[in-house]
């Protein structure tokens, strides 16, 4: 038996007439960005109309860059850039698709 397990059986427990308090400590969880940079470089390969994908794909770079160094406010700027403009890039490359596929067919059917 230790030296201690004896004292405890011996003495009992310890008497405190304090009541117990405890402690709760809060750990904020990083806040995820999401940088868009896959979506960005979609954009940039497959669909790129006056060139926005590719700036997609800067701003998106931008913030992940900021997002590596801790400025999660200026990430969070840099991302809401490249989504907008990944939006804008998908609608125009989707219209610019249609367009060629239905202009060349309208035009054979005339003649």
């Amino acid at each position: 038996m230790l030296k201690e397990e004896h004292e405890v059986a011996v003495l009992g427990a310890p008497h405190n007439p304090a009541p117990l308090t405890s402690t709760m400590i809060h750990i904020r969880s990083e806040t995820s960005v999401s940088d868009h940079v896959v979506w960005s470089l979609f954009n940039t390969l497959f669909m790129n109309p006056c060139c926005l994908g590719f700036t997609a794909f800067a701003y998106s770079v931008k913030s992940r860059d900021r997002k590596m160094v801790g400025n999660l406010t200026g990430a969070q700027a840099y991302a809401s850039t490249a989504k907008c403009l990944n939006i804008w890039a998908l609608i125009l490359g989707i219209l610019m698709t249609i367009l060629l596929i239905v202009i060349p067919v309208l035009i054979f059917q005339a003649y």
